[in-house]
């Protein structure tokens, strides 16, 4: 045990597996669980407000006994889409909304009409949405290094960054098992690695070897050497992480993958559409993409700095053999020969037509200047979280910016914020909260807005230390509780109010 996760991770996971045991005991113990369901209660009632605030609209928990004029439903729609627009278009929201300027959505919305009834699934009778694909795959794999891997450089469009991830865990466990007989694969990541990899861990039957990150928030090279084993069939890099907007050190990792013989798969479905053009304007960027030769499958989002619409994602591979792995196929089924290359079957084809028209609207000098704003905007916000006393800035991000503060608590500066209308995201682990810059915020008076409300969130906190938020208290619960269950019954009650009409 020693030997593949090192002497951290050996503790990590007796603490975990010692904790988990202690927990069915604790929760028995009279008065517990009684107390557990009134904590749930409160901050539930809390978050509900948040949550369900069209109380005042009609409701539809049953198909209504006549059908409602196509008026009526695009009023009550727009009556929904007017209370939501102001706060993504006026730059209130950390990443969610990536481009959002009028003339461009409307541009988007025009060609997902056009294709509305397009499923990819049929090629025979859309054989543009196929080339269109194909074509969304060829320009991100140039985008990200193709020219020089030596290789060809092949993908597939997907619905998401966690249905690519999830597909490349895929094919590397399928390869593994054909390749090299390994029957209990092992992925070995740091723990800064988007959730997805742990979503697809548990759905496809892998291990997870989590190693530490430096103290800039950066994978450690050495201990994800450490880790690895005869049953581990990829390594895992971010660029850069979701939670504080730090690279991993990619090229030591693919180097080390390529030497083991192994995968190395670069989650870039942040990054992927601003670190190559950030390189081009001369800013530090590491080499993270199929320039380097262990390098073998990249994740990259298009709806997010491609400004597709929401639903697009592209795995990329080194080579068509390791693509092959994600494919199904089903050669006996009655219903005739059945192949899909991605999880889904019928699959959307105006988002595929969408994706392909903002690229190509774009293109390479739209995305560059896109790039240069993001970039100088963050700048301005980073220095200025850095000269709010208090504040300290995580590592060393170029437009994902994590701030958390050793005098008060963050969370309640996360919640102030959300009153004055921002919706940021909380972190954990060290407790944190980040801002993902999106062109919405390079709009003329967005940043100063920003840290206007930021320090004046922060003097509040100062001032108020007794007072509790809504939603503070849910990741200060999960901040504090040893046990995950606790934390995981606490989740699951949240997306059962998302479900309750």
């Amino acid at each position: 045990m020693l030997r593949e996760g090192g002497l951290w991770e050996f503790l990590r996971r007796g603490l975990r597996s010692w904790l988990a045991r202690l927990e069915r005991p604790v929760r028995a113990m009279p008065g517990v669980e009684r107390r557990l369901e009134e904590e749930y209660a409160e901050v539930l009632r809390g978050l509900e407000p948040l949550l369900k605030p069209y109380r005042d609209l009609p409701a539809f928990h049953r198909l209504p006994p006549e059908g409602r004029s196509p008026e009526w439903v695009f009023w009550h729609l727009e009556a929904l889409a007017a209370r939501e627009e102001p706060r993504w278009r006026k730059g209130y929201a950390s990443g969610a909304v990536y481009h959002g300027g009028e003339p461009h959505v409307a541009f988007l919305n025009r060609v997902y009409a056009l294709f509305s009834q397009a499923n990819p699934l049929h090629p025979d009778l859309w054989p543009s949405v196929a080339r269109m694909e194909a074509e969304i795959v060829s320009m991100t794999a140039h985008m990200l290094g193709a020219d020089a891997a030596g290789e060809e450089i092949v993908g597939t469009v997907t619905s998401c960054g966690t249905e690519s991830i999830l597909l490349a865990m895929k094919a590397y466990r399928d390869w593994a098992r054909e390749t090299r007989g390994i029957v209990r694969p092992e992925v070995v990541l740091p723990v800064t690695a988007h959730a997805a990899f742990e979503k697809a861990a548990q759905l496809l039957g892998l291990r997870l070897i989590y190693v530490p990150v430096d103290a800039g928030y950066r994978a450690d090279v050495a201990a994800m050497a450490r880790a690895i084993t005869r049953r581990t069939i990829a390594l895992v890099a971010s660029a850069p992480s979701f939670p504080h907007g730090v690279i991993d050190p990619v090229p030591e990792i693919a180097a080390l993958a390529r030497a083991r013989g192994i995968g190395c798969h670069v989650d870039a479905c942040l990054g992927g559409f601003i670190l190559p053009w950030a390189e081009r304007l001369g800013y530090p960027v590491p080499p993270f993409d199929f320039r380097l030769p262990g390098v073998t499958s990249i994740s990259v989002d298009p709806h997010k700095y491609g400004y597709a619409p929401k639903g697009v994602s592209v795995i990329l591979y080194r080579g068509r053999a390791l693509r092959r792995y994600q494919y199904f196929a089903a050669t006996d089924w009655p219903g005739g020969l059945y192949a899909t290359p991605t999880l889904l079957g019928s699959r959307p084809g105006g988002l595929i037509a969408a994706a392909w028209a903002a690229m190509i609207a774009l293109g390479e000098q739209g995305y560059l200047e896109a790039t240069r704003a993001i970039l100088e905007t963050a700048a301005r916000i980073r220095e200025g979280i850095r000269r709010i006393p208090g504040l300290e800035v995580m590592g060393d991000p170029l437009w994902v910016i994590a701030f958390t503060s050793k005098e008060f608590d963050i969370y309640r500066v996360l919640e102030r914020m959300g009153q004055r209308g921002w919706s940021l995201n909380a972190l954990q682990h060290p407790p944190a909260v980040h801002l993902a810059v999106t062109l919405r915020h390079t709009q003329p008076g967005v940043a100063k807005r920003f840290l206007e409300d930021l320090r004046e969130s922060v003097a509040w906190v100062r001032a108020h230390p007794e007072e509790r938020g809504a939603l503070a208290p849910v990741y200060g619960m999960a901040a504090t509780l040893p046990f995950r269950g606790v934390v995981r019954d606490l989740l699951h009650r949240y997306l059962d109010l998302l479900y309750t009409p």
